[in-house]
């Protein structure tokens, strides 16, 4: 597993080996040891997640506060452009963000660590989003805040139809109004 840093250094893009011929690949998506090795991270994972999503449809920028989550997420069918904001107040990076593309295809996965908001739109016809988790999922804590928020200035890519967004993330916070982390 090769780990390439992004403008976040936390977050980094990991790409697995990928051995394949005219009957397909193999690859191995996940192994601790590996994972551990490439990004100098110790985490447990507790929960994998699986979500299907149209064309258009942007998820986030999601966190928790308490049992704040490390993700590990990767796309197994179609293409999304995944983001991550540094939401720790204390860190000189407070509020920037990284954009990368993921897709079957390119077989790239990004780890966004605890402290960080996350989210993603689907540029494909539909996509299956798979990811990680180091905490279980505690819907009293979990914030989000507004993917068009003026002050993150996210430059989201043309989907190519317009955005679906759920009624909880058309009501996200700003990050001038937000909890954050320390």
């Amino acid at each position: 597993m090769h780990a390439e840093k992004t403008a976040l250094p936390e977050v980094l893009i990991l790409e697995p080996r990928v051995f394949g011929d005219a009957r397909g690949f193999f690859m191995e998506s996940f192994n601790q040891r590996a994972f551990e090795e490439a990004t100098g991270c110790k985490r447990e994972f507790v929960q994998d997640n699986h979500s299907r999503s149209r064309q258009g449809v942007l998820r986030g920028i999601h966190y928790q506060l308490e049992q704040p989550q490390g993700k590990l997420v990767r796309v197994t069918h179609g293409v999304v452009w995944d983001v991550a904001v540094d939401l720790r107040r204390s860190s000189r990076r407070f509020g920037q963000w990284v954009g990368v593309e993921l897709s079957a295809e390119n077989n790239r996965q990004l780890w966004v660590p605890e402290g960080f908001g996350h989210g993603f739109v689907v540029l494909s016809e539909t996509a299956d989003f798979l990811y990680k988790t180091t905490d279980y999922y505690h819907p009293e804590s979990e914030r989000s805040i507004r993917f068009d928020d003026p002050d993150l200035s996210i430059a989201w890519p043309d989907a190519g139809v317009e955005l679906a967004l759920s009624d909880k993330d058309l009501a996200g916070g700003t990050l001038a109004d937000a909890e954050m982390f320390d």
